[in-house]
Parts: structure tokens; sequence; C-alpha cells
């Protein structure tokens, strides 16, 4: 049994007591007769003193637990960049939990100039250094300040499952292969959308969750294969009370992180404004680029509800499930492209952070919207059959956002990748930090699932 533990932290209160602390080797000097230790635990670093005979063999990264007595150092000695500066551990016993190999990168800078998939082939010892140990720190007080936030505004937060169907939302779906149920797929969902609208139908009126979504499309420094998006929804509102209560939100939140938007109310600005503008639908507002301390919000709004691409000649902006400006429904079959939507994007520092819109509910037009898309009456049956058939027993008006969390925790960090705030994420190939996934498996298990692997032409 381990002996009751003090947190590096909690010595600074604890000067003339004996304590037990445990942690691992920080850093080392050999004085001859005394070795100093930095001893590291997650709450911080403190220095430890002891003889040679005591410490051994010691080196960097070793897991101890050290007894020793709190004492005060002189002042001409302390440590002014630490918490525990004015205070050390005088060592009376030393044990040595873990020992720990040569390391294959230095850990105590930040890390940026080391080759990334090294980092993340050995990602368990690249959280040890402190840029990324405070990154992890700050999505976790992001996470519960946006819950608190939420939660006190009367929203529920309820799950919806990650086993889904597959539905056309504009990435490529990642695709489960059922066992119960050979020769059918599930999908793992690109958002919760339709659940969330469910739950609107059902009566939840304010919802909420920071759900895990997959999207299988090209990887780049703000885009991953799985993310977290903070997904909002609420009944009986218009596009103004979203766009407010979301504000206010954000706003309480990074105060609370200790940071403030420099413009408050956010300023809202109309797609063809940004664009004749600022060339972009997600400008840069900060009076200096190069502050990285300001956070310049905009709402961008009037986004048209379709568009062109270099693949189809009609494509939806955001997706099928927003709704038409209602002085714009008559165009939906004439003039599909000059369709103006309730479709908003939050976006900060140059970069979009949320976006959402006010749903269709009327499942004529929502008919309408998927036979324009191209979608045959078997299609829009099989794959959207249930949602609209939920609209036929009483759907209330509702609209909602989904911001990208590790976006926004990103840019309040200033990272340039969303990587750098992701406990393990895959590296810019696909491939998962540490585990190395995707990998093969067994031809019992594909048997199993009723699969066969063909081979490439």
């Amino acid at each position: 049994m381990l002996a009751e533990r003090t947190l590096i932290i909690q010595t600074v209160d604890k000067v003339g007591q004996k304590v037990t602390l445990y942690g691992w080797v920080n850093s080392l000097r050999d004085h001859g007769k005394l070795i100093f230790i930095d001893l590291r635990d997650r709450s911080g670093l403190v220095q430890i003193v002891g003889n040679r005979d005591l410490f051994g063999k010691v080196k960097n990264e070793f897991v101890l637990m050290v007894e020793g007595e709190v004492r005060e150092r002189p002042k001409n000695l302390a440590n002014t960049k630490i918490a525990t500066g004015n205070v050390e551990i005088g060592v009376s016993k030393v044990t040595v939990l873990a020992e720990s190999g040569d390391l294959p990168f230095d850990i105590y800078g930040t890390g940026k100039k080391i080759n990334e998939d090294l980092r993340l082939r050995y990602r368990y010892l690249d959280l040890r250094r402190p840029r990324l140990r405070e990154n992890l720190s700050f999505r976790h007080q992001l996470m519960q300040a946006v819950r608190q936030a939420l939660s006190s505004r009367g929203f529920w937060e309820v799950d919806t499952p990650n086993l889904s169907k597959s539905t056309p939302e504009g990435a490529r779906d990642f695709l489960v292969p059922s066992r119960l149920h050979q020769g059918q797929f599930y999908a793992l969902p690109q958002s919760p959308q339709q659940y969330k609208q469910l739950l609107m139908v059902a009566g939840v009126e304010k919802y909420f969750q920071i759900a895990t979504c997959f999207r299988d499309e090209d990887l780049r420094a703000d885009r991953g294969l799985e993310f977290k998006q903070i997904d909002v929804e609420m009944s009986f509102v218009t596009r103004d009370d979203v766009l407010f209560l979301m504000e206010e939100m954000i706003t309480e939140v990074i105060e609370k992180l200790g940071r403030k938007a420099n413009k408050k109310p956010f300023p809202r600005i109309t797609y063809q404004e940004a664009l004749e503008k600022y060339q972009t639908d997600k400008p840069d507002l900060r009076k200096d680029p190069h502050d990285n301390q300001e956070l310049a919000f905009a709402w961008i709004i009037d986004f048209p509800l379709f568009e062109k691409t270099a693949t189809r000649e009609i494509n939806p902006v955001h997706h099928p499930f927003t709704s038409p400006n209602p002085e714009d429904v008559g165009k939906l079959v004439s003039d599909p492209l000059a369709v103006r939507s309730w479709q908003y994007d939050l976006v900060l520092n140059g970069q979009e952070i949320a976006g959402g819109s006010i749903r269709i509910t009327d499942p004529k037009i929502q008919k309408q919207v998927f036979k324009i898309l191209g979608h045959s009456e078997t299609e829009i049956k099989n794959r959207f059959g249930h949602l609209l058939e939920a609209f036929t027993y009483g759907v209330p008006p509702h609209g909602g956002i989904a911001f990208g969390f590790d976006r926004l925790a990103a840019v309040l960090l200033n990272e340039e990748s969303i990587r750098e705030v992701i406990a393990f994420p895959a590296n810019a190939s696909g491939r998962t930090a540490v585990m190395s996934a995707p990998g093969s498996v067994s031809k019992e298990q594909l048997k199993e699932l009723g699969l066969k692997i063909a081979k490439r032409i």
C-alpha cells in the first residue's frame, strides 16, 4: 500500500512538516556530496535535496516515492520561475518505483522542431512536456466551462448513438460492417444532425452534447478524421435568438478562462459583403493579425442555400436540413442557386469555429430540397424516411449550431494545428498516435462479418 500522498503544489503550505511525494525526475544536478533534483507531478515542480547514497543511480524520468521534510529555501536561492520556488524537500528516504530508458527525444522544450510522426509514435512521452500538459489542462477547463454555461441556460446534455446510418451530409462516412446483419453497415456520425432534430420533435427543447464526430476526408492542420463538436439545438427560436444566446455563452466561457473578445456584440457580416470586402467568408478582423491575445469574433449570415462545386452541379452550402429564407422559397424550383438560407457561421481570427442554421421543419420543403439535390424517391424514403415521418407528428420550429471544439481550443491557445490540443491525434497521413491504426484483421474476423478483401487492380 502506497503512503499518503502530498501533491507537489501543496508543499508551499507544509513548511516544517514531513511529506511523501510521488513523481518523475524532471532534472538532476550532481553537486558531489549532494544531489539536487526537480521532482515533477501533474501539479508542478519542487526541488528535492539529498546525499548521493539516497539517490543511487537515479536518472531523468525515473518514477520516485520521496519522503522528507519541507523547508524554506534561503531568499537568495529561491526560484521565482516555479510556484514552489520558496521551498525544497530535505529527503530522508527515496524509493524507485520505476526506471526509465533513454528517451527518443527531448520532452522539456516546445517540441515543435521535432518530427511530428516521431512525437506521435511516443505520444505518451510527448504529453509530458509542459506545453502539451498545459494544453490538456486548458482543454479540460474549456470543456467544463462550456458544460456549465449551457447547463445554466436550461440545456440538457443528451448522448446520441455513434453507430448510425449512412446518409449524405458532405464528407465520406466511416462504415462499420454488422456481424448480426451481414451485408449491412453502420456509419459513424459525421454529426448528430438528425438525432438532435428528432430530440426537438421529442420535446427536449434545449439540447447539447460534446459529441465525437467522424469524417473520412483529407487531413489538414485544422481538420481530423475524428473530432469533438459542441453540438447545440433549441426549439421555438429565430436566427437572432440563436446568435444572441451562443454569443452570450461563448463570451462567458472565454472570460472564465481569462480571455476577452475585442468587440461586443460581435459584428454581423453578410456572406456577400464578406466576399466583396475581405475576399473570404472567414475574415480575420484583428487589428494586428500577429497579436495572439486579440480575439476577433464575427457572425457571417445570409449564405446561399446551394452552390456549384467541382464535382456537383448543385450542393448544399451547409447541409440539406438548412431552411431556405422564407422570402426565397418560391425560387427553390425555378432558380435554386439564388435562394438564400438561414445558415450562420461564427468566425474567430480568420477561422470558422462554429456553423449552424434554422432547420427545415416542413416535410414538403425538406423533400423538395432532397429532390433538388438529386435524390430519388426511393433514396429519400430509405435514407430520410424516419425524419420526414417524425415531422408529421408535430415538429416545433428549431435551429442550432455546432462549435468545432478542437479548433476553438487551438485558436485560444495560439496553436497552429488541432493535433496540439488532442491527446492522441492521427498524424497527417491518418495513422493514429501510438497505436498506428488502421491495421489488418484476421481471416476469422472477416469471415464472421461476411467480408473479403479484394485485390486492388
